[in-house]
């Protein structure tokens, strides 16, 4: 049987906390000295039956990467539904209460973006700047870092692209944007993904592809 080194749990959905074990699985992950991080879509925290959730999460000191896809209102309830905007405003709140992405903080709350359509995100320093000042200045939310992402062509995303008529274009925008410093850091040479049937990949853009 091969062993795997794992110093890293990175839990992510739809809503991982919403499987009836996840809070058993944080408790034995603890037990090995795993790092865990909870990849949250934030409204969860909002729902009932939940309401212990961000007290639980920051009592076990797991890492919160959460979505939140604009600063601005109309963006985010444009793409996620409507009312989705504020509920995440509540939720961040709610783990800022709790010690969550405050200065000086050891419970972390990082924030991703990813843009809306068939383009790059902007430089993530200037990104986070903008997401700082409006979120502190509007709601005085704060968070750890701003983690900005590029959109993969791969399942709905190419789906959208294909009948936009703009999949080889986006190709050939991530070819001419190609940085071959970033391959140091690729997460895929380093993590296992693992489906809910315990299927393993190589990354989560294979497992999405179905590619073992």
């Amino acid at each position: 049987i091969k062993r795997y080194a794992l110093d890293t749990l990175d839990l992510t959905g739809g809503a991982p906390e919403m499987h009836p074990l996840f809070k058993d699985l944080i408790h034995e992950a603890k037990k090995l000295n795993i790092d865990i991080i909870d990849r949250c879509n934030l409204t969860i925290l909002k729902e009932p039956g939940y309401e212990d959730l961000a007290s639980f999460l920051a009592s076990q000191q797991v890492k919160i990467i959460a979505s939140l896809p604009c600063y601005i209102e109309e963006n985010v309830d444009k793409q996620r539904g409507k009312g989705v905007y504020q509920k995440s405003i509540s939720a961040l709140k709610e783990l800022n209460k709790y010690g969550y992405g405050l200065p000086n903080s050891k419970l972390i709350l990082d924030l991703v973006y990813n843009p809306q359509g068939a383009f790059l995100p902007p430089p993530q320093l200037t990104l986070e700047r903008n997401f700082r000042k409006e979120l502190l200045h509007k709601y005085d939310i704060h968070f750890s870092n701003l983690l900005a992402l590029t959109n993969m062509p791969i399942n709905r995303f190419a789906d959208y692209l294909t009948s936009t008529g703009k999949l080889l274009e986006y190709k050939q925008l991530l070819k001419d944007n190609y940085n071959p410093m970033n391959l140091s850091s690729v997460m895929c040479k380093t993590s296992i993904s693992v489906d809910w049937l315990g299927n393993l990949y190589d990354c989560d853009f294979n497992q999405q592809l179905g590619m073992k």
